[in-house]
């Protein structure tokens, strides 16, 4: 067998050399050719791949096994040499992947296959092999490996697919000297999955809750996962449940869908009283349940279902509750419940299903949960109902099961309503009535009386004005009539768009509890003509050249009685001046009718309403010498220019300087004449001399003054105030008010500010004698030093100073 696959060996090889002949561009370039053989393990198939080099195709033939081997079961593929000159490029032949199991046990290296190249002049024992990729020189490096002499390729160690389960290698082939090589080969080596890993549940234990009334009910799900192949039986988990704690009711109330983990409520009839959780314990195993196993556990709790209904303790109440009252708590009605505390199957709500039609009542849940607060929503009326029957009923908030569906609790409460003293009730609330404004006093209104709503009682109604706030109105306190007290004004502040509001009161006379009725009197206050306009502008400023000033005008009557407005200037305003209206009639243009001189003029003008009311209107205008509206004025005083006023009082200051001069001249020359220090003895006037200065000297003519002021000098921080402060700020006084209602408090804060100015002549004088001087041949005149002196002090010489010192020389002269 192994000859008769080398005859035909040789016979393909000898045909691909011929065709190639016969296609050949250039004879010479079908020598040099290399082969590649590659021999495999795998016996069941073998391909041979023969390349053309001239054009460019490849053919390809699959052969069984027996029709085609080679004594080493050798694939041979041949390539164009590589030195030969220009080749058009070939090809490349993709082997397809060698596979390997992971795990495998024997001895290490294991030979895996053979490559095998033919290098046309090159004999086999000359040709060097390697490999290169993951798993030979690069990470996981040495995992395979190859003999570099006979291409034999070997695993070093045992292959995990959970860790890499493909390796891609390249195979090269050269011979000893470096001069021919093979082009490199892909090698592909898949690592077969083995049942090397059980499942492992994603967590144990597994929690889940199930209602204890649920029928075939899914409630959770297991899961396992294995890290084998997914494509294969291997990694294919299948779920069992083996045992379940308690075995009450029934020993398999659950079980669980093999493929999805998914565990349901197989058998009724758990009690969450009795049995309040089961444990399942779980097997996965792969293999689609024969392989690998593995254990876990859920854990189910069973919870709480609506199977004990809520009871009231007490099914009948009798209530009294008094009319009129919204928010009042009627009763509380409190229930019993059998459920788990806290879970929905044991919170209560309620429902009145009787007695309230109208909707005076609400029942709500109390904080406890356990218990149904009755409170009214609307006023009860006495008068039109005096008892009301309830229906109470109580239910949880999660449904009832099962053959409780109609089992619920119901209580009766009986409301009584009391009769209490109510107040009378205007109607409307609001009452609205249009009105002139300026009607006459004593004019009769409205008649707004109020009525009580205490049917049973006789009671009599008292009307009184609470809130008048312009004082206009006046009430009969028996019939309620509204008359005019004072004169209604509509541009009154009082008046707020047109309406006065005024807060009227029923008072009944019941001896217990009296009570008070409030209504409210609208009044539209119709406009009627009384109010002239006014203008706005009290004072103006205009150039006396081509130039115009846009006046506003004010009426606080309404539309009706307003614009549009026109004006009329009266008297010498005429001469002088245009008024016309603007084109809307709510504003005049004021112009010159020719050049006035700078100063400031009164301009009368009348200005007329849409009904030929009208008042005279006082403006005072500035007119300075200038044009259009660029507003410029040249200083002045008095009528006369600024320039001319600072010459003269210039002149008269120079004047009076000269004066001032003159006298201060005369003075010291009278100052220069000797006179005696005391008068003649028969001169019998008084005379007055000055003993308020100190030192300078003893001739009281000539001294010097500056030497009084030392003490002020060495003191800083006594001021002199008989001159004008200049330490403190002027005060602020407060501008004429445009609003005469002001001009009071206008003057009386004046005043006061003028009382406290510090500024403001007449000036305190302040004078210091704390120095006496120095160098003085004078004593001092202190009383004190007089003591200490004693009996060495003659005041015998007070004898000589006539009658006026007589008192003081009997005092101190003499020996007593």
């Amino acid at each position: 067998m192994e000859v008769t696959g080398v005859v035909w060996f040789g016979i393909v090889t000898f045909l691909c050399q011929v065709f190639s002949c016969a296609f050949a561009d250039d004879p010479s370039s079908k020598a040099d050719k290399k082969a590649v053989i590659f021999s495999s393990n795998d016996r069941s198939t073998r391909a041979e791949h023969v390349y053309s080099h001239e054009d460019n195709h490849m053919d390809t033939a699959v052969n069984a096994a027996s029709q085609l081997e080679t004594p080493s079961d050798l694939l041979i593929v041949e390539f164009p040499s590589s030195s030969a000159g220009q080749r058009r490029r070939k090809r490349e032949w993709v082997i397809p992947p060698y596979r390997i199991p992971e795990n495998e046990r024997g001895s290490f290296p294991k030979k895996l296959f053979q490559l095998k190249v033919k290098l046309y002049g090159v004999p086999d024992e000359e040709i060097v092999y390697s490999i290169t990729g993951e798993g030979a020189d690069q990470p996981p490096v040495r995992i395979f490996t190859i003999d570099k002499k006979t291409g034999n390729l070997f695993v070093t160690q045992p292959l995990d697919r959970e860790k890499k389960d493909l390796y891609k290698l390249k195979a090269h082939a050269i011979s000893e000297d470096g001069k021919k090589t093979a082009s490199p080969t892909n090698l592909t080596i898949i690592v077969i999955d083995q049942n090397d890993n059980k499942p492992e549940f994603t967590e144990n234990p597994f929690n889940g809750q199930v209602s204890e009334a649920s029928k075939d009910l899914e409630f959770m799900t297991v899961t396992a996962t294995d890290a084998d192949d997914s494509e294969t039986n291997n990694a294919m988990v299948r779920y069992t449940i083996v045992s379940q704690e308690p075995t009450f009711p029934k020993p398999h109330m659950f079980d669980i869908n093999a493929s999805t983990g998914t565990i349901r409520v197989r058998e009724p009839g758990m009690d969450r009283e009795q049995w309040p959780r089961y444990t399942l314990l779980i097997v996965a195993a792969d293999m689609e349940g024969e392989g690998l196993a593995t254990t876990g556990t859920a854990v189910i709790t069973v919870t709480d279902s609506n199977d004990n209904p809520p009871q009231f303790e007490q099914t009948s109440h009798i209530i009294s509750v008094q009319e009129n009252k919204v928010g009042a708590i009627v009763t509380k009605l409190t229930v019993t419940d059998g459920d788990e505390v806290g879970s929905p199957a044991w919170s209560t709500r309620y429902r009145i299903i009787s007695g309230d039609k109208s909707g005076f009542f609400s029942v709500s849940t109390g904080p406890s949960q356990l218990e149904g607060i009755i409170t009214t929503v609307k006023p009860l009326d006495f008068e039109k109902t005096k008892q009301y029957v309830l229906w109470v009923i109580v239910e949880n908030d999660e449904p009832f099961v099962g053959s409780l569906t109609t089992s619920t609790s119901t209580a009766t409460v009986t409301v009584n309503v009391e009769d209490v003293n109510e107040p009378p009730e205007f109607n409307p609330k609001e009452k609205v009535i249009s009105r002139h404004e300026n009607l006459p006093v004593d004019t009769e209104l409205v008649a707004y009386s109020a009525s009580d709503p205490d049917t049973g009682k006789s009671q009599k109604i008292t009307y009184i004005i609470a809130n008048d706030p312009a004082d206009w109105l006046s009430v009969n306190q028996d019939t309620g009539m509204i008359k005019v007290k004072s004169i209604m004004d509509r541009e009154s502040a009082r008046v707020k768009d047109g309406k006065y509001r005024a807060i009227i009161l029923a008072l009944d006379d019941d001896d217990e509890n009296p009570a008070t009725g409030t209504g409210t009197l609208v009044i539209e206050l119709e406009d009627v003509n009384d109010n002239s306009p006014i203008i706005n502008e009290e004072s103006i400023e205009i150039c006396n050249r081509e130039a115009k000033v846009l006046l506003s005008i004010t009426d606080k009557d309404g539309p009706l009685y307003a614009a549009p407005f026109s004006v009329e200037p009266q008297g010498d305003t005429k001469k002088s001046w245009t008024a016309r209206m603007n084109e809307t009639k709510t504003g005049i243009l004021l112009t010159l009718n020719s050049v006035l001189e700078q100063g400031n003029y009164n301009v009368v003008l009348r200005v007329y309403d849409t009904n030929d009311m009208y008042q005279d209107n006082s403006i005072q205008a500035t007119v300075c010498d200038c044009k259009g509206d660029k507003f410029i004025c040249k200083k002045m005083m008095a009528g006369i220019p600024l320039s001319l006023t600072l010459g003269i009082m210039a002149a008269i200051l120079a004047l009076l300087l000269s004066l001032l001069l003159l006298l201060l001249l005369m003075r010291k020359k009278q100052s220069s004449m000797k006179k005696p220090l005391l008068p003649e003895e028969d001169d019998i006037r008084d005379n007055v001399c000055c003993y308020d200065e100190e030192g300078g000297g003893e001739d009281d003519q000539n001294y010097d003054l500056s030497v009084l002021h030392r003490g002020l000098d060495n003191r800083p921080e006594v001021f002199r105030n008989d001159v004008a402060p200049i330490f403190l700020p002027a005060p602020q006084y407060r501008p004429r008010p445009v609003n005469p209602e002001e001009i009071a408090t206008f003057f009386y804060y004046n005043l006061k500010t003028a009382d406290e100015d510090p500024t403001a002549p007449p000036y305190d004088s302040l004078l210091v004698f704390d120095y006496e001087g120095g160098g003085s041949d004078a004593r001092s005149l202190s009383s004190l030093n007089s003591s200490s002196s004693g009996q060495d002090q003659d005041y015998d010489f007070l004898n000589e100073w006539g009658p006026r010192f007589k008192k003081l020389a009997d005092m101190y002269g003499g020996e007593n």
